[in-house]
């Protein structure tokens, strides 16, 4: 388990910058946090770090933005309007959760959870990636106005 106090939204942009050179196809970051603490902005920095020029935001209407200009296909998803695995699985989103052709970057990735995960507590069962999927569980929290906590641990792979 990792974690990084991050100062402002440019050092979270940058944290998601170098994390493009840890990635490759098949990881999944799954971004958990509450409204404003940096999900989008980490992930913009992760889109730049792999040399997408595109605009990147937060999908919450679309569900979803696929980036294929990079030097691996990126999908963001925003959870934020489905509740329950279900649905998520309803909306097609299933695959991107569990083993995607590139890398998939979710926010609100706690919606697809089936146990309350806390950084340091083993992944249960039902959320352990399938072979050769890495996943990156990502908790973000507000420590001030413009601190943020990001505390991470990769499993699988």
């Amino acid at each position: 388990m990792d974690s990084y106090i991050s100062n402002s939204p440019d050092e979270t942009l940058e944290l998601g910058r170098s994390w493009a050179a840890e990635v490759s196809a098949g990881w999944v970051i799954g971004l958990m946090g509450d409204l404003g603490t940096g999900k989008t902005q980490l992930v913009k920095g992760l889109a730049a770090g792999l040399g997408i020029e595109a605009t990147v935001n937060s999908p919450t209407f679309a569900l979803l933005q696929e980036h294929d200009e990079g030097q691996l296909p990126l999908a963001h998803i925003d959870l934020y309007r489905l509740e329950t695995p279900a649905e998520i699985v309803g909306a097609g989103l299933e695959h991107f959760l569990t083993a995607p052709d590139g890398v998939a970057a979710v926010e609100w990735f706690e919606r697809w959870l089936f146990a309350d995960w806390k950084p340091g507590q083993p992944l249960p069962e039902s959320a352990r990636p399938a072979n050769g999927t890495t996943l990156r569980l990502v908790k973000l929290t507000d420590e001030g106005e413009t601190q943020r906590r990001i505390v991470y641990e990769d499993f699988g792979g």
